[in-house]
């Protein structure tokens, strides 16, 4: 009798991402695993800066999860102190310097993040990026997404890759902004990383204190429940659970997706505790909002 393949579950990932000077979906990282590098075009150390660097993050993450080595790269900001602090605030971890990284690696894919156009100088770059006067916690941002289409070269990502070796691909992100006199503090930190990445990276955001608020109480109940859960049996993920989470971030890095799933088995009446435990701990790879943060640290106030 043939032995039995893994489950569709358990099959090595394929994290596709979409070319924005193209509009093509690309295998993100080379068929043998080898060495992907990272850069994040990040031209000012504003909010939409941040998201960019966010973006990058967890595509390093996804690409981590999946067995790729990876290399990563901070390139186009004067004001990388600024930009290296609030994001050391966000869990985003380093990226080395260009000038300090060398060349020549042999690295088999370039991936290249990059935010909208540079504003002109004399704008406000964050008011420039506002598209909704009032958005609403958990709904999408109305207006029109600015410079969210594929990207040419008159773009930032157009600029980025200009004279570069042909291979690489661009991961368009558009601009992000924080409402004026929002909270600022490690919890609010921690809140706006899950804002930044709970809308699409193609949707430009404005984001207000009622949105952080939002975010901060829903980091509260899930790492609670994690404590919980914790406490519970232990429990395979299961199956049908595992390959929505993959599905989602494998399909252009769909981190909405990844909460919607989390969303579903925080009130699923199905899953086990101690599955929903293994889940959320599966998840926060990909994610980094240290959901497992709380265990051990007693009762939920």
């Amino acid at each position: 009798m043939p032995a039995r393949g893994p489950s569709r579950a358990y099959a090595q990932p394929v994290l596709r991402i979409t070319d924005a000077r193209t509009g093509d979906s690309v295998t993100a990282a080379p068929a043998r695993r080898g060495l992907t590098r990272v850069e994040a075009h990040v031209p000012r150390s504003d909010t939409t800066g941040l998201r960019v660097l966010l973006i990058a993050d967890v595509l390093v993450r996804a690409l981590e999860i999946s067995g790729t080595p990876v290399w990563t790269v901070l390139t186009g900001t004067e004001q990388r102190a600024e930009l290296r602090a609030r994001a050391a605030e966000l869990g985003i971890r380093p990226f080395e310097d260009e000038r300090d990284s060398g060349s020549g690696l042999g690295e088999a894919q370039v991936l290249r993040v990059l935010g909208p156009p540079d504003r002109p100088k004399g704008n406000d770059p964050e008011g420039d990026e506002r598209e909704s006067s009032e958005p609403v916690a958990g709904e999408p941002v109305g207006g029109e997404p600015a410079d969210d289409g594929p990207v040419g070269s008159g773009t930032a990502a157009g600029q980025a890759v200009a004279g570069e070796a042909a291979g690489g691909l661009c991961v368009a992100v558009a601009g992000a902004e924080v409402e004026p006199g929002a909270a600022h503090d490690e919890e609010s930190a921690s809140a706006l990383r899950l804002a930044l990445l709970a809308r699409p990276r193609g949707e430009s955001l404005h984001i207000g204190a009622a949105d952080l608020a939002d975010a901060r109480e829903n980091l509260r109940r899930w790492r609670d429940a994690v404590a919980v859960w914790a406490t519970r049996p232990s429990g395979p993920i299961p199956d049908p659970v595992r390959e929505q989470l993959r599905a989602a971030w494998e399909d252009d890095l769909d981190v909405p997706a990844v909460l919607r799933v989390l969303r579903k088995v925080e009130t699923s009446g199905t899953v086990p505790d101690g599955a929903r435990f293994e889940t959320y701990a599966y998840a926060d790879r990909l994610l980094g909002l240290e959901l497992t943060r709380d265990i051990g640290r007693g009762a939920p106030a």
